[in-house]
């Protein structure tokens, strides 16, 4: 009897075996989503096609990927750019507020130099009841060193300027009096007043009450007696009437 002997070899698989195994492997990788790319050889690009495996052949970037990278770069360009003009916008906010802030402390510091630099009468609502250099007995010098304003007595006494109070008190023949040396260098004086309302070396503002109107020293009857002067001391008089004038003050 005749024996066959195995030859210890084994056959190489068909070409539809591994083609089918191939297929299944890649079904697999796919479902799992392990498979991200997938580099065939010639050899095998030839074996496995859709007519040998069924399978319609794996991608691992799709051709809308480029798209979505655009469209994410597009987004965060646009999202800069729109915080770019966010912060201009703020910037350009902060700096109109600064801009106001100054043209405000400019008007403020205007019209306080405006206010310094006004003059206003010593009495409101008053008039001049005796004119200056006017002649008489009744003055030592013979002749009225200031003009007289009228005003009952208690009425509320100005500053006609800005200035500093020299001299505050008694004054002889004109009784309580008020001296103020002025911005400009002149001196105003405030005689006959019932009160004195400063002191000695304080500073004073236009309109700011410095005493009331009064009979004290020689007098006949409540008035304010107002001087200006070219130094705080009697008789270095100018006409009074023409110096307020000058600062805009019309009696």
């Amino acid at each position: 009897m005749a024996f066959m002997c195995a030859t210890g070899k084994h056959r190489k698989p068909g070409r539809v075996k591994r083609t089918t195994a191939q297929a299944a492997g890649v079904a697999a990788l796919t479902t799992t989503g392990v498979i991200g790319t997938l580099a065939a050889s010639p050899a095998t690009a030839a074996e496995n096609t859709t007519e040998q495996t069924g399978l319609v052949p794996v991608l691992a970037m799709t051709e809308d990927v480029p798209e979505q990278i655009d469209a994410q770069a597009a987004a965060q360009q646009q999202a800069a750019e729109e915080k770019a003009a966010e912060e201009a916008a703020a910037k350009a906010a902060a700096e109109r507020a600064k801009e106001v802030r100054a043209a405000k402390a400019r008007a403020a510091r205007e019209a306080e130099r405006k206010r310094l630099n006004t003059f206003v009468a010593p009495i409101a609502h008053s008039y001049v009841s005796t004119a200056y250099q006017a002649g008489s007995s009744l003055w030592s010098s013979g002749s009225h060193t200031g003009v007289d304003f009228h005003a009952a007595s208690g009425t509320s006494v100005h500053a006609v300027g800005s200035g500093t109070v020299v001299s505050a008190g008694w004054g002889g023949a004109y009784g309580n009096q008020v001296v103020i040396r002025m911005a400009d260098g002149m001196y105003t004086q405030y005689g006959h007043l019932s009160s004195i309302g400063v002191t000695v070396g304080q500073k004073v503002v236009p309109g700011q009450q410095i005493g009331l109107s009064g009979a004290t020293g020689n007098v006949t009857g409540p008035h304010l007696h107002f001087e200006a002067r070219t130094t705080p001391e009697y008789g270095s008089d100018i006409d009074p009437v023409a110096y307020l004038r000058s600062h805009g003050v019309h009696i």
